[in-house]
């Protein structure tokens, strides 16, 4: 592969509480994407219980550790309440057969949009429906218009080279993740770096406030095996069973056509891990290539700044949209600021992977499928040239 979650007594007549014993299994807290109400749940009772009863059983027994702060609601709008728990509480409770489930205190805000007036070329072209009239792909002179969400609380994990953490344009934001091959926990080759601050970056970045963490799969020379991917990708979706946090799996790498990398594929968005993979620079059809051909992924073909499909990018059925990828300018390795101005549908990915964790910041996360669908409606249509037959003509854009 190569770049590219004791019975009590009872409390009340009708269902009063029941507490699992220590052993059952407990109920998972639904994660919330963004900003999160400190140790504060919502907690939705099962029909016939007696929410009073609940509220009673948990002062009584764990006081100052359960404070419910949303008594009130009506069983026809949220049989239940929310309230700041301490783990004792928070698990007695994800242990109660009388629980249905048990979600975190997520906070809203406003959805403004923000305008950058420094952006690359390619943040501009999927924040507006027309052509650009600049054609200049070395000036971050272009307006990048985008909802104030920018990804908060979504995990992308770059399948790549490395990424080279400290760099500026992060923020922090990125962390390393783990590491296969027997490599140097680096990015010697600038690749990844590249990807990640298209992805995340602050200045050349689609979902500015995302984290980032790198899983490093290719050597510094930009190539790695089959085997060695698939124990990324295994990792990922360890990771993300832990963490509960809505993900994304990036891959701007591509070979030959590998049944196992496919699968490994189809198998992380089942577990509900967004895949975001480049179609590949041979100016062919990616029906022979992998994971490009994994129908489950969003495979992603490479435009320009004149609205072509670049001369380099593969086509065919399995591409599911374009994004900018000729020309991007983007972090690199070398220094805290150093960037780079590369091609390749290695660049249009991220792209993706950026507009995906954007779309789950604002909206929520949902099916992997689901948001597949999402950025083809939300495509400016027909705006390519250069696209074979049997291609689809979908534009990558933000609807900001």
């Amino acid at each position: 592969m190569h770049l590219f979650a004791t019975v009590s007594a009872a409390l009340a007549l009708l269902a009063a509480p029941i507490f699992a014993a220590p052993t059952a299994s407990l109920h998972t807290v639904q994660k919330f994407a963004g900003d999160k109400k400190p140790h504060s749940y919502i907690v939705k009772l099962r029909e016939g219980v007696a929410k009073e009863a609940t509220i009673d059983w948990l002062a009584a027994n764990h006081g100052s550790s359960a404070n419910v702060t949303h008594p009130e609601w009506e069983a026809s709008i949220l049989h239940g309440f929310a309230g700041t728990l301490e783990d004792d509480a928070l698990n007695a409770l994800r242990a109660s057969p009388d629980v249905e489930y048990i979600a975190e205190d997520g906070i809203f805000h406003i959805n403004a949009a923000v305008t950058q007036t420094n952006a690359p070329w390619g943040l501009q072209r999927i924040s507006q429906a027309a052509k650009l009239s600049s054609q200049n792909t070395g000036s971050l002179t272009y307006t990048y218009t985008y909802d104030s969400s920018a990804g908060s609380g979504v995990d992308i994990y770059i399948v790549d080279t490395g990424i080279f953490t400290a760099h500026s344009e992060f923020g922090g934001r990125a962390r390393w993740g783990a590491t296969f091959g027997g490599y140097a926990d680096a990015d010697g080759h600038g690749h990844g770096t590249h990807v990640s601050g298209t992805a995340a970056g602050s200045t050349y970045g689609v979902a500015k406030k995302a984290n980032l963490i790198a899983v490093k799969v290719l050597s510094d020379g930009g190539s790695g095996s089959v085997s060695d991917i698939v124990s990324g990708l295994n990792w990922i979706g360890q990771q993300v069973s832990s963490s509960g946090r809505p993900s994304i799996a990036s891959l701007s790498l591509g070979g030959g056509a590998s049944t196992s990398l496919d699968n490994a594929v189809t198998a992380l968005t089942r577990q509900g891990v967004h895949v975001t993979v480049a179609a590949g620079n041979s100016n062919v059809d990616a029906a022979n290539t992998s994971p490009a051909r994994a129908a489950a992924a969003v495979t992603v073909g490479a435009s320009t700044i004149a609205d072509a499909r670049a001369s380099f990018s593969n086509f065919g059925s399995v591409v599911d949209i374009f994004a900018p990828g000729q020309n991007i300018i983007s972090a690199w390795i070398g220094g805290t600021t150093a960037t780079n101005n590369v091609s390749g549908t290695s660049q249009a990915t991220p792209h993706i992977a950026g507009l995906i964790a954007t779309l789950i910041s604002r909206d929520g996360n949902s099916s992997p499928a689901s948001i597949s669908s999402q950025i083809q409606q939300l495509s400016t249509k027909g705006a390519l040239t250069g696209i074979p037959s049997g291609t689809i003509n979908d534009l990558a854009r933000n609807e900001v």
